[in-house]
């Protein structure tokens, strides 16, 4: 379980928030609003804004399960991934039970990624993501561009934090194949893999 930190404001402001103070609500809102939309963004298609409404909705009604134990931002994107298999459970309808372990964004919907044929190290990274099982592309994303540790990530992912190092060794590995697949250019993959992920992030927070 990740180590609470008491001095974190936004558990503040969602205490606030859950009290009927408005005010503290849009402060959250907007401090976050960014964050989630790129989070939902590559991985839906036309409803990026319903969904992160509906993640700060759940904030407030799980509010009496949370236990303080960690950051607002772990305790969000705990709630945003359940809201993305949500989404994605209720579209595959009739379809059997969707394994996400197992399961990518590309089979769930060829449309989603479309926007991004763009040639550029962002898009080949994004192209490979969408490639690989669901729940190996959220611990990758939240690694490498949220920064989430491995305490705060084993709390989302809802398992021991010595689980988070062995998926995320499989995750690397499987990237570094598909980044070198004809499918995305045969170019090596770089040497560190989480070093290149960062950069791209932080390349697209200062365009």
């Amino acid at each position: 379980m990740a180590r609470g930190d008491m001095g974190d404001p936004d558990l503040a402001l969602l205490e606030q928030w859950c009290g009927g103070d408005a005010a503290a609500g849009n402060v959250l809102f907007h401090r976050h609003f960014g964050t989630l939309y790129k989070f939902f963004e590559h991985k839906v298609i036309g409803e990026v804004d319903d969904l992160v409404q509906e993640t700060f909705l759940e904030c407030v009604k799980g509010r009496d399960t949370f236990r303080r134990q960690s950051t607002f931002r772990t305790y969000l994107f705990a709630i945003a991934r359940n809201i993305l298999l949500q989404h994605w459970r209720r579209k595959a309808g009739t379809r059997p039970t969707l394994d996400f372990e197992e399961v990518s964004i590309e089979a769930l919907s060829t449309s989603v990624g479309s926007r991004f044929a763009r040639q550029s190290e962002r898009a080949r990274l994004l192209a490979v993501l969408r490639t690989m099982p669901l729940e190996q592309q959220l611990l990758l994303e939240m690694f490498d561009w949220q920064e989430l540790d491995r305490d705060q990530l084993a709390e989302v992912f809802e398992v021991e934090t010595a689980t988070i190092g062995s998926r995320l060794h499989r995750a690397r590995q499987s990237m570094k194949e598909r980044l070198g697949s004809p499918a995305h250019g045969q170019a090596p993959a770089p040497g560190d893999l989480d070093t290149w992920a960062r950069s791209l992030a932080r390349e697209e927070e200062s365009s």
